[in-house]
């Protein structure tokens, strides 16, 4: 609403010569403050149109969004305006209560990110937390990845247990059945045979020692889940973890949608439908439409 306001500066004293009820002309200090909040509130215009996109997984993207509020608010905290150090003041307030501590998800998420790792979550934390909290919280993540890590191998290892494969044959059952005279069956019981022996280095490990991905196009074009599917076989364990976790939504359905298609999906018939309901009508839209490639259109002002 400010930005557009801003196009019109020029015709809000014409429209008070000519409307004798019209009393909330700006004044050109408002329009000052207006100047001000904009460049303020496109930040956080930018950051909404990338975390509650629902083409594509989001969750890996937040750590570095945050940041980027953290550092915004923390530099326009001593503003020349008594007026914007006030309304920063009150921003940051509420940007400590809920991000002060430190979000295991969203920083697991963002490790998972082949072009962050932990590299990203050293760069943010010293910046946004002191020594010690940075540290602390640091640990914390490595902790968590680990342990969720190893929750996904002891499932993995469960698994294979009970694949019912077919044990290794001697070289007598390869010469007695005709199907199997290729020799191909008993080196494949060998390499799984040796395949399933614990590995010096982990997923996580190997993962994490890597240098990170450099992508060099648009960072909002690029698909985590996309680049884990094409490194599956070399991630075996660790693939399906991120895969589990970079799923996960942020937020149920985009922001515009919310209010959009609430009142469709809500509607006089339905009010008695329960939240786990609704939330599953709209996500179900949302998946739909990104399967078939069906994009929303903007509604045009006129």
């Amino acid at each position: 609403m400010l930005s557009v306001a801003k196009k019109f500066k020029d015709v809000f004293p014409m429209f008070k010569d000519q409307e004798i009820f019209y009393q909330c002309f700006p004044c050109p200090e408002d329009w000052e403050k207006v100047e001000k909040i904009c460049e303020i509130l496109e930040v956080f215009n930018a950051i909404r149109k990338i975390i509650s996109s629902s083409d594509y997984p989001t969750s890996n993207l937040f750590l570095n969004e945050v940041y980027r509020v953290k550092m915004l608010l923390d530099k326009r905290a001593n503003d020349e305006d008594e007026f914007i150090r006030a309304m920063i003041g009150k921003m940051k307030v509420k940007f400590d209560k809920y991000w002060g501590e430190c979000n295991l998800l969203m920083s697991v998420a963002t490790v998972l990110d082949p072009r962050c790792k932990m590299r990203v979550v050293d760069f943010t934390f010293s910046r946004m937390y002191s020594d010690r909290e940075a540290r602390e919280n640091i640990a914390k993540v490595r902790e968590a990845l680990h342990e969720i890590y190893e929750e996904y191998v002891r499932e993995y290892q469960h698994g294979n247990e009970h694949s019912g494969e077919t044990p290794m044959h001697n070289n007598d059952d390869v010469s007695n059945n005709g199907k199997d005279s290729s020799g191909w069956s008993e080196f494949s019981s060998y390499v799984k045979s040796i395949e399933k022996a614990s590995p010096q280095q982990s997923d996580l490990d190997a993962y994490l020692t890597e240098s990170c991905f450099i992508f060099e196009g648009d960072p909002n074009q690029f698909n985590a889940l996309e680049w884990w599917k094409g490194s599956t076989l070399k991630y075996r364990i660790l693939s399906r973890m991120t895969h589990d976790i970079l799923a996960i939504p942020i937020s149920t359905v985009a922001s515009e949608a919310t209010f959009s298609a609430g009142g469709r999906v809500i509607a006089t018939y339905r009010v008695s439908l329960a939240p786990e309901t609704v939330q599953g009508f709209l996500c179900r839209g949302d998946w739909c439409r990104n399967l078939h490639g069906v994009k929303k259109k903007n509604k045009v002002s006129l």
